[in-house]
């Protein structure tokens, strides 16, 4: 029988009562199920973190000593168990690490997909599909009226300028897709990354994820080469360069208030 309150919404985020557990809670507690390692899902302090060893870098890259007292760290398809519930962990193919999180309790499965993305991405694990009697899954883009358009004809937009372009993105995943993407793409372009997402990009080669090839932000090159160099900043930097000149600027997001920014 499929339990109502099997999941509750909490002011701390999603509860499993019959766990007594927390998945992507949004103040520290005891115990923690993390699908990934944005901000809006992992946050630091928890007693017990479970999560993917992917996951837990970047959370010790981001929180350092604070990220949690303890770590629990699980494989994709490694069933574990707190208290009552059986959980399992899939490939969410959102960002490197993340977690679709399967809750099997009394012969009935809740399936948590976290944030997921199903389109072919070689800077993470791909998607998994996962049967399940139950999906509690988030609706940021549930809109009919939203459509993405490919990542491929995007990136390929670059190569339509041969200046310098200022390219905002999240530190944490969609800076590396974009590296890749990028090198692969648009050979022309010469990449320079901001100091601030160099961290990300280091564990994502660390895990084994070839983006290509990429250099630390430098001024003087950016100044005195007018032509084919594009710079990846974090989104902080990006709006603090609204009057950035001899820059094309483009920011890379679903959301449609961040596109109407771009200059591409």
């Amino acid at each position: 029988m499929i339990l109502e309150n099997f999941i509750t919404i909490t002011p701390t985020g999603l509860y499993c009562v019959y766990g007594d557990f927390y998945l992507d809670p949004q103040q520290p507690v005891k115990e923690a199920v993390v699908s990934h390692a944005h901000g809006d899902h992992a946050i630091g302090g928890s007693q017990n973190v479970y999560c993917t060893a992917a996951t837990e870098t970047f959370m010790k890259h981001r929180y350092r000593k604070f990220a949690a007292v303890d770590f629990h760290i699980k494989a994709y398809h490694q069933s574990f168990k707190i208290k009552d519930v059986t959980i399992t962990f899939y490939s969410a193919g959102h960002i490197l690490g993340s977690a679709q999180v399967l809750m099997e309790y009394n012969g009935i499965k809740y399936l948590y997909t976290g944030d997921y993305k199903i389109e072919p991405d070689s800077t993470c694990e791909p998607f998994e599909f996962v049967e399940a009697d139950v999906l509690i899954t988030e609706s940021t883009f549930a809109n009919p009226d939203t459509k993405h358009p490919s990542p491929i004809e995007e990136i390929e937009k670059l190569n339509e300028t041969n200046a310098n372009i200022m390219l905002g993105a999240y530190a944490l995943g969609k800076s590396q897709r974009i590296i890749q993407l990028l090198n692969e793409h648009c050979p022309t372009k010469n990449i320079m990354v901001h100091h601030s997402i160099m961290p990300f990009v280091k564990i994502y080669e660390d895990y084994g994820m070839k983006l290509g090839a990429y250099k630390m932000y430098d001024r003087k090159v950016m100044k005195n080469n007018l032509e084919h160099q594009v710079y990846i900043v974090p989104p902080m930097v990006f709006h603090s360069y609204h009057k950035a000149i001899n820059v094309v600027r483009a920011f890379a997001s679903g959301w449609k208030n961040l596109q109407q920014q771009n200059g591409i």
